[in-house]
């Protein structure tokens, strides 16, 4: 379990500290009983409950004087164990860089349909032309990407702008200038393609 780091006071006052001693201090134990029922694990129920008293000191000052102090205790301890729990599935999975093999790696690739591959490698190769292929490989760095996902995924310029980092306006003017590109390279498929329909008609 992580402890998260509080901002330390500027003065410390004593007797803020002494009053949350004496009227938290009592409450010690049932809380330490309750970190163990969230966590079932004695080190993490540790964590918690230290982690509880921190945030609980931080804000004791704010404390109504006269409310239930041992709800607003647990209602932290819950708040802070439901806070550390997202955390917790949030992370990923570490592994030791020493402890990866290249057949570790092999057998991940080899578990991936197509291996690793990008998603725009994928789509340009399901094009049915490779005309269309060498001209979507053909464009500048940042204009087959734009296309990509501007033409074939068909999301909208912001979207567009917001997956690939960069202001709108761009995403607008490379989509252009790679929708130029990509029929100038392919003008030579029409005019082949007229020659063959009136090579049928002579």
């Amino acid at each position: 379990m992580t402890v998260t780091a509080l901002p330390a006071r500027t003065t410390p006052d004593p007797e803020l500290a002494e009053r949350f001693s004496r009227e938290a201090g009592p409450l010690f134990g049932v809380l330490a009983r309750g970190a163990r029922r969230l966590v079932r694990n004695d080190a993490d129920a540790e964590d918690l409950l230290q982690d509880t008293f921190l945030h609980a000191y931080a804000g004791f000052a704010s404390f109504q004087q006269g409310s239930n102090i041992k709800a607003w205790l647990f209602r932290i301890l819950y708040n802070r164990w439901v806070s550390a729990h997202r955390a917790k599935q949030r992370r990923v999975d570490e592994v030791a860089a020493d402890d990866i093999t290249e057949h570790d790696l092999l057998d991940s690739a080899a578990r991936q349909p197509r291996g690793l591959r990008s998603a725009e490698t994928e789509v340009l190769d399901l094009l049915p032309d490779s005309d269309i292929t060498a001209a979507m490989a053909a464009m500048p760095d940042g204009f087959g990407e734009v296309l990509f996902y501007a033409d074939v995924e068909g999301y909208t310029y912001a979207e567009t702008a917001e997956i690939l980092g960069i202001p709108v306006g761009t995403a607008m003017s490379r989509a252009s200038r790679a929708r130029k590109r990509l029929r100038i390279a392919l003008a030579h498929l029409s005019q082949d393609r007229s020659e063959a329909i009136e090579d049928c008609i002579a």
